[in-house]
């Protein structure tokens, strides 16, 4: 008789099959008859086979692989009965809680790390990536049309949905909250993973509660009590939290770093999530105001989700009457601010443009909740309100020249921000974490605003220019609100004590009336404005030694600005003494025009009074890449 055919049975780990897979043929000869190699007869009801009652071996079958096979197929069918009836439960309870369907929440599943034999590992994380990102085309509970309650004008999307039911065309409306974040793993943080210490994590959010976050409008981006209660709300929001009070302590780059990275994974993966909550928005705001190198584009994302879920529409039902929009109407109020105060950095148009949720603001501030945060708040949407009217006037095309007839309009301007100054900054009362900061914020804004509206007035205007009684006007308002925004900054103690703390705009502005200063001082000396070249020099030496001694990580941006300035001292000091020399020789003549008007800075060109182009203009603005290891 030929020997049976058994299947190859390796240990299942290292063979690294499924049980389920196994196709193993049920053993049925003892282990006497199959050392015999002869026919095992078992009758009916006979505990042994024929032979080994014969012989009086003991009858054993050896069915113990098959025993574990069917055991296992029992334990997997229970698990997955278990599993469907938890799954149901959920889904039932999401459904009455009118919460987002169970498919959008995010899962971190592990790919087994055994494969089948010839199979590569990386098939397997292909496989389960397209099965996690396949396109979901899943339909709401209620399939039916309602045209009797729908809507007769209303978005076209909306009209898309109500027709074909899909849950991923339906803006989530639900998530316009203070609620929790879909995202937020309390036990999956950084601080649960133990990249950071729960002390280290206390002390940094205690930096920022206490400080930091007191100049961002009396702390309007964080409303959390205690560092226990962002981390149910939102790991993103506490990442956001950790990394900018680290960047703001001394010789503490490694926790910077860790802290740093792991907001930047939350925001790239949160990028495609459709379900987001008001603190997921405050996070990238938080992140936008301080981290230089992601302030653009965190900026952009914050606006992109307010829009996503419908936040613009907050202050209009408050228009209505409906005050349970307050919060979602403050962060829009904040992201109004947010976006304009980085289009003017970047000199680009913003996002959010003047409309009647702007327009009402005093709606917003006659709201019980409101307080003198939401005054602080709103002073800066309606400044940024006039700011956007003079840049839909004048573009920022660097090469156009403002006309004479446009200088009415400047005027004009300034009369405006001086009726702003009057009004808000009385209601600015002294703070018990930041002094008179608010107040004396007020003014600084003020002077940066009147700045940047009368630079227009030499856009595209060269040192060899005559200058009309009105154009020199402007300029000259120019020079002394710059010279007016470093004397805020050296002289207030309020401000001066604050500059490490301030939000990116702010050191931005003071960077840009720095330069402005100096190229004026350098290049136009010799006309008729109102500038002294001394006292420019000693304005920004005293700037530079400020901004060098403020106590903080090494990647703050003002040690790169300090750094910055230091080397545009330099140069221009080398420079004089080279013109110094050659007057002396007697050959000032032979010296270019072009060379003695526009230095050699690679950022000193003629492109200097770009409107609101300030975050260009600086290298040292982008100290590069942050350490990836």
């Amino acid at each position: 008789m030929p020997a049976l055919k058994r299947p190859h049975i390796g240990f299942e780990a290292a063979l690294g099959r499924r049980i389920d897979s196994l196709k193993i043929s049920k053993v049925r000869a003892c282990s006497e008859c199959k050392r015999q190699k002869i026919k095992c007869e078992i009758k009916t009801g006979e505990p042994s086979c024929t032979r080994c009652i014969k012989k009086g071996h003991r009858c054993v079958v050896n069915n113990e692989l098959h025993q574990f096979i069917e055991e296992s197929h029992e334990w997997k069918s229970y698990c997955v009965s278990q599993l469907e009836q938890v799954r149901a439960a959920v889904h039932d309870l999401l459904r009455r809680n009118e919460m987002p369907d169970l498919s959008s929440y995010a899962t971190h599943h592990r790919s087994p790390s055994i494969m089948e034999p010839g199979a590569p590992q990386a098939a397997a994380v292909i496989d389960h990536t397209n099965s996690s990102s396949a396109m979901a085309m899943t339909r709401e509970n209620s399939q039916e049309p309602t045209l009797e309650e729908s809507e007769l004008v209303a978005a076209p999307m909306r009209s898309l949905y109500e027709v074909t039911k899909l849950r991923n065309l339906r803006s989530n409306l639900n998530s316009v909250s203070n609620g929790v974040s879909p995202s937020s793993d309390l036990e999956q943080d950084l601080i649960s993973r133990g990249c950071v210490t729960l002390d280290e994590a206390e002390m940094l959010f205690s930096v920022y509660s206490l400080t930091i976050n007191q100049f961002l409008w009396g702390g309007i981006a964080m409303v959390h009590p205690d560092l226990e209660s962002v981390r149910r709300s939102s790991s993103m929001l506490t990442a956001a939290i950790l990394a900018v009070a680290a960047l703001h302590i001394p010789n503490n780059t490694d926790l910077l770093n860790t802290c740093y990275k792991e907001f930047v994974s939350l925001v790239s993966l949160s990028t495609l999530n459709r379900y987001h909550t008001l603190d997921d928005i405050r996070a990238l705001t938080i992140g936008a105001f301080w981290l230089s190198d992601l302030s653009w584009k965190l900026s952009g994302r914050a606006v992109s989700i307010a829009t996503e879920i419908s936040l613009h529409q907050c202050v209009r039902k408050m228009l209505k009457g409906d005050m349970s929009q307050y919060q979602g109407a403050q962060v829009w109020y904040l992201l109004y601010v947010l976006d304009h105060q980085f289009s003017t950095a970047y000199g680009r148009p913003p996002i959010i443009r003047e409309d009647v949720a702007i327009r009402n603001f005093k709606t917003f501030l006659e709201c019980p909740e409101s307080s003198q945060r939401d005054i602080r708040l709103i002073a800066q949407v309606t400044l940024f309100a006039i700011l956007s009217k003079a840049y839909d006037l004048f573009g920022s095309d660097t090469d156009q020249e403002i006309s004479e007839d446009s200088l009415l309009r400047i005027r004009e301007f300034n009369v405006e921000l001086d009726r702003w100054r009057l009004h808000w900054q009385p209601q600015h009362l002294v703070s018990p974490y930041v002094g008179s900061y608010p107040s004396k914020g007020v003014a600084l804004h003020y002077h940066f605003a009147k700045f940047q509206v009368n630079s227009l007035s030499l856009r595209s205007i060269t040192p060899s220019a005559k200058l009309s009684t009105d154009r020199k006007e402007a300029a000259d308002m120019a020079i002394s609100s710059a010279i007016a925004t470093l004397n805020m900054v050296l002289e207030e103690p309020d401000i001066r004590n604050s500059i490490v703390g301030v939000n990116l705009y702010t050191h931005a502005m003071v960077a840009f009336s720095t330069v402005f200063l100096l190229k004026i001082a350098w290049n136009w000396k010799a006309t008729s404005l109102n500038v002294d070249q001394a006292q420019v020099y000693n304005l920004v030496e005293r700037i530079i030694t400020l901004m060098s001694g403020v106590k903080a990580s090494e990647k703050h941006i003002t040690f790169h600005i300090a750094n910055g300035l230091r080397r545009m001292m330099t140069h221009l000091r080398e420079r004089e003494c080279k013109r110094i020399e050659i007057q002396t020789d007697g050959i000032e003549d032979k010296v270019a025009d072009k060379e003695t008007a526009c230095l050699d800075f690679g950022i000193f060109d003629e492109n200097w009074n770009d409107f609101g182009n300030v975050m260009d203009i600086f290298d040292f603005l982008q100290p590069g890449n942050w350490p990836s290891d």
